[in-house]
């Protein structure tokens, strides 16, 4: 698909899955715009999309903070006159059984994913209202759809996703606007590498048995979900040439989670 000229802004997209979008993104004609908490890694990743042909900018941004998004987006807009494509990317994981949770971390989870969706979508809305144009893209999970162990506000946030998205695609289509949500299955990033010792820990099993009889146990070839496979879904939802899939969301798990 192409998307030629179009400007993309991914939230977490220096590393990992944001980064696999972004290239994808550039690669089929849009301008990828970095937003990260880290600028320096955000103009890293960006350097390296220019210097591979792509159009790319780097932004600091900082998902939980109003006023760091509207900067943000403001940045891209004086930059470059349009905002076409977000994707809500940026994310975390914290590790515990519920009664364990911190106030404070799930307060900081739910910020991330949840609020971070809220204020990016928000700030970027009006610009895709006044063109009459839009592709609105949330990073849930399998999560999204079904629960697991040790990750209540995490699986809470990402069945939130689903929801916001639902609302968005209701009132962006007078606008021209989509919504969307791609569910991932374990993903092998540092996020999900994190998790692998810490779920060993508390389910008092190796790590070996954590992907395997946890992680992998559903799929049905044993293999874990790629960047490259939710780069695909994400270029697939934000070049789609009609309403026919907004408000959906698509589960990208090598089988784990069947609809």
């Amino acid at each position: 698909m192409k998307l030629d000229n179009q400007v993309a802004i991914v939230t977490g997209a220096a590393s990992g899955i944001g980064r696999a979008i972004a290239e994808k993104f550039a690669a089929h004609g849009a301008v990828a715009v970095i937003a990260d908490l880290n600028l320096d890694a955000a103009n890293a990743t960006a350097a390296e999309i220019k210097a591979a042909g792509g159009k790319a900018m780097g932004v600091a941004m900082d998902v939980t903070d109003e006023a760091a998004v509207n900067a943000g987006v403001a940045a891209v807009m004086a930059a470059y006159g349009r905002v076409d494509i977000l994707v809500s990317n940026a994310g975390i994981q914290i590790v515990h059984p519920l009664e364990e949770f911190t106030y404070a971390e799930w307060k900081k989870l739910m910020a991330i994913h949840v609020d971070g969706a809220f204020l990016t979508t928000r700030a970027c809305l009006p610009h895709m209202y006044k063109a009459g144009r839009g592709s609105v893209i949330f990073m849930g999970s399998v999560h999204s759809k079904e629960a697991s162990v040790l990750k209540a506000p995490y699986v809470t946030a990402k069945h939130g996703l689903i929801g916001l998205a639902k609302v968005i695609a209701k009132e962006g289509a007078a606008h021209g606007v989509r919504a969307n949500v791609i569910c991932p299955g374990f993903v092998r990033t540092p996020l999900v590498e994190k998790q692998i010792p810490e779920q060993a820990q508390a389910l008092g099993i190796s790590e070996q048995d954590v992907i395997k009889k946890v992680m992998l146990k559903e799929t049905v070839d044993g293999e874990f979900t790629t960047v490259d496979d939710v780069a695909e879904v994400a270029l697939l939802f934000a070049g789609f040439p009609t309403n026919a899939l907004t408000g959906q969301s698509l589960v990208v798990s090598h089988g784990w989670f069947m609809q």
